[in-house]
């Protein structure tokens, strides 16, 4: 009690788009008295009755939710075994004068006197980490536990086979089993096949991908089809990986044709994310990774790219787990991730992949902005980022525009912005207006 719980609780069922159940209020319902006054009636025994068979049918729902459990509902036996069967707990964390400053001088009845209250947090402590998936102290960091985002050294990850960018296995001193090019160059068919066919793997054995986003990509795309799928665990090196392309079990290779156009959504079992690996990137690839936080803040509604590094990530990582654990299939509201993507990669095929991602990103979202009738804002992204009109062929990036996953029924559709933190998705754009959108990226 006192942890925070009926504050975060709500607010992370919003985020994950799921139903909020408190048990304390469904008790409350049930029986038409509060607690306080179950307390003084029924004593702690008969309460704890009600509360067990309130929080086993919150546990034992169909429709998955964000469950609330009170400080006490541990004690339960039935209880426990029901979170372990059937729920991934977090433990919010607090410590026992934030919780007794929350919550003396209300009518709890377990919070009368501090010395008991602090035994208490003691006595149940043991409970608390026994239960315990993760841990959070705000939404952000409960969003990421519930998609199996960690921050922390990279040498947390632990799996039967490792594949790492050649270039990150090296400055790292990372002993991988296979190696893949850096950046697109491992996106193809034939890297996909080696890595196949190299595989000594268990169904049940783990594959650890180290490196930036097309590391991951590939790497996630091979365990999703070997064997019919295996686990995996991403652990990405790039603050694009860190902020976009690690999180949400998307997977791709590229095609000539186009970016991403054979993939797989695969999650992955863990995803850990090492911050110290930012340090050793030029300044080139965090100028690529900057693109996917302003896109992140747009979307958000939010200037994230003006917090600390660090902060960057953790937020960036939090606001696409939580859209993507939303829509984990890309059926609806996940869509808005591609603002600006549709004419990135069409830019980046146009280049033969030698764009940029970051960049082709830059240069998408302006002109998505201007296409949504935000000028300023386009301004704004150009004075943030490199967006220098990209050296390609404009027929051959209207070619790949017109190959786009989002395209449907011959009709050119996009992710626009009424305002920040306002998506559009799914607009139909003139193939007139698109073309000349894209025209002004192009050197």
């Amino acid at each position: 009690m006192g942890a925070g719980k009926s504050t975060l609780g709500p607010e992370l069922a919003a985020r994950l788009g799921r139903p909020f159940v408190s048990t304390d209020a469904l008790v409350e319902e049930r029986s038409g008295r509060t607690v306080s006054e179950l307390f003084a009636e029924r004593g702690e025994a008969g309460f704890r009755e009600l509360e067990e068979a309130v929080a086993l049918e919150a546990l034992g729902r169909a429709q998955p939710a964000v469950v609330e459990l009170g400080g006490g509902a541990l004690a339960s036996e039935p209880t426990r075994g029901a979170l372990a069967d059937r729920a991934f707990a977090v433990l919010v964390e607090t410590t026992p004068r934030e919780a007794w400053e929350r919550v003396s001088g209300s009518d709890r009845p377990l919070a009368r006197d501090r010395e008991e209250f602090e035994r208490l947090f003691e006595e149940r402590c043991e409970q608390y980490e026994a239960a315990a998936d993760r841990r959070a102290r705000d939404v952000e960091s409960a969003v990421l536990a519930v998609a199996g985002v960690e921050f922390g050294p990279h040498a947390g990850a632990s799996g039967a086979a490792t594949v790492a960018d050649t270039r990150v296995a090296e400055l790292h001193g990372i002993r991988a089993t296979h190696l893949v090019p850096a950046g697109e160059a491992a996106k193809t068919v034939a890297e996909a096949e080696r890595l196949w066919r190299a595989l000594e793997l268990p169904r049940d054995g783990v594959l650890v991908a180290v490196g930036g986003g097309s590391t991951t990509d590939v790497a996630g795309f091979v365990a999703a089809t070997f064997l019919r799928g295996v686990g995996w665990t991403a652990v990405p090196t790039t603050l694009v990986g860190q902020v976009d392309a690690a999180i949400g079990g998307k997977t791709a290779i590229d095609l000539p044709e186009g970016k991403n156009l054979v993939g797989a959504f695969h999650w992955p079992e863990q995803t850990v994310i090492d911050t110290s690996f930012l340090m050793t990137l030029p300044s080139v690839e965090l100028e690529n990774g900057r693109a996917e936080v302003v896109k992140t803040g747009l979307l958000a509604g939010e200037p994230l790219w003006e917090l600390p590094l660090e902060e960057q990530v953790r937020r960036c990582a939090a606001f696409k787990a939580a859209v993507c654990l939303r829509d984990p299939l890309d059926r609806g509201e996940r869509a808005q991730l591609n603002l600006g993507h549709t004419f990135a990669h069409a830019l980046e095929a146009a280049s033969d992949y030698a764009l940029p991602h970051g960049r082709a990103v830059a240069l998408g979202l302006t002109a998505a902005l201007r296409l949504s009738g935000l000028d300023d804002l386009a301004r704004q992204v150009e004075e943030l980022l490199d967006t220098r009109p990209a050296p390609v062929a404009a027929e051959q990036a209207w070619s790949a525009l017109q190959r786009d996953k989002k395209r449907r029924n011959g009709a050119i559709r996009l992710v626009l912005l009424e305002r920040p933190g306002a998506p559009f998705l799914d607009v139909e754009v003139d193939e007139a207006d698109a073309r000349r959108a894209l025209e002004t990226l192009i050197q």
